[in-house]
């Protein structure tokens, strides 16, 4: 086989990439080149989990994993069923990596290090002879006879008989102008997973306070789980999961809407206004603002829920008014917050779209177009929410891309 021509290339140096690459590998695909344009792979691995890497989320059971993805949920029940988490935990096992489960269902390596996961990934492609080729882009993609031709920004240009696109999120004009050039239509991409501005006089000065279980609504959407309040406003897991489910409607209300939250979880008005009136009924002369009444909110936050409820440092419970009662209760069922913008974590940015699912034989990901060119990872219409689920897709279609190339 000639220098310049491949069995398999790769574009994109992330999970899925590598995943694909070495799946393809293991199967007897020989001449293998993965090119990554950054002068570093496996950046998002890197960074995830605040460098600890959130390899994939305790959820077995494929009907109940689909159920986190905005964005595929009806099409990966078959990848699912092929390879899911339980296989992902298999195989980092299977090379000496261990994981851990955290109450919350994220899974990370013991090592508590991302390093642990991209050195397990570098080192299996290299003993597979995968070949790396960092610092390297593909300006464009041409089909040619029994395979493609791939031309890069220094002039050259390499020959593979078959591709696999891993270029990540299409949020950048190059990665839509690969996926065009390949002759397949997509989404437009838009943010997910984003936190939320709001500049509100409630929750000046109480950044870091946490709410461990609240529940957010936006329009039709609601989400439940804790709630951060931040320098910029609000974030959090609900507020993480409402932008993924909602994130073409706040795209398309350019980030500006309003937000009502139930700081009690799920607790109604007539059973918060019970909790006052018992209160009321056995402390009648305690200070209101003194303790908080409701498991979670924290006596900080809470006096400053009794402080927009217009109700004094030193009131107690026998001069509650009828008014303040109502306040009161509002504010800690529904608080209403005007939200004006958005904030994303650029190097764990994660986006709505992607190349049309339905265009792909979701049993190989395979083009059904074009022969030999396959897709894999956040290139495709496949978004989860946070923790750990959208690393599983990129695990899930780059093992079904890598069998198919190597035994296709």
């Amino acid at each position: 086989m000639a220098e310049d021509h491949y069995q398999l290339i790769v574009i994109g140096g992330g999970a899925a990439g590598f995943f694909g690459a070495i799946t393809a590998a293991e199967q007897g695909c020989e001449k293998i080149l993965i090119l990554e344009k950054s002068k570093e792979v496996l950046t998002k691995v890197r960074i995830s989990g605040g460098g600890r890497c959130n390899v994939t989320h305790d959820c077995l059971d494929p009907r109940e994993l689909v159920k986190s993805y905005p964005r595929g949920n009806r099409s990966l029940h078959g990848p699912f069923s092929r390879f899911n988490a339980a296989d992902t935990i298999a195989w980092f096992k299977g090379r000496g990596v261990e994981l851990k489960t955290e109450a919350d269902g994220r899974m990370f390596p013991t090592s508590n290090s991302s390093e642990t996961i991209v050195t397990c990934l570098t080192e299996s492609a290299r003993k597979l002879g995968v070949k790396v080729r960092p610092r390297c882009r593909a300006s464009s993609l041409d089909n040619e006879e029994d395979g493609y031709r791939i031309q890069l920004a220094d002039g050259s240009s390499l020959f593979t008989e078959k591709v696999l696109l891993a270029t990540g999120g299409l949020r950048g004009s190059e990665g839509q102008k690969t996926v065009a050039e390949a002759g397949h239509e997509f989404s437009v991409p838009v943010p997910s997973l984003f936190t939320f501005h709001i500049k509100d006089a409630r929750l000046e000065d109480l950044q870091g306070v946490s709410v461990p279980q609240a529940s957010v609504t936006a329009g039709k959407q609601t989400m439940n789980g804790p709630v951060l309040i931040t320098h910029w406003g609000l974030s959090g897991p609900a507020i993480l999961k409402l932008s993924a489910w909602s994130a073409r409607v706040f795209a398309e209300c350019e980030y500006h809407f309003p937000l009502t939250v139930n700081w009690t979880n799920d607790l109604k008005r007539h059973e918060v206004e019970a909790l006052l009136a018992e209160e009321r009924k056995h402390h009648s002369t305690r200070s209101i603002a003194k303790r908080s009444l409701i498991e979670g909110i924290t006596s900080r936050f809470w006096h400053r829920i009794c402080e927009t409820s217009g109700i004094s440092a030193t009131q107690t419970w026998a001069n509650l008014t009828k008014q303040q009662t109502q306040e009161l209760v509002t504010q800690l069922t529904a608080a209403v917050f005007q939200v004006t913008g958005k904030s994303t974590n650029k190097d764990e940015f994660v986006t709505c779209g992607g190349v049309h699912l339905k265009d792909l034989n979701l049993k190989t990901m395979e083009s059904k177009a074009h022969s030999g060119l396959f897709f894999a990872g956040e290139v495709l219409d496949i978004d989860g929410i946070t923790g750990g689920f959208n690393f599983q897709a990129a695990w899930t279609t780059g093992h079904l891309a890598g069998m198919a190339i190597a035994t296709g």
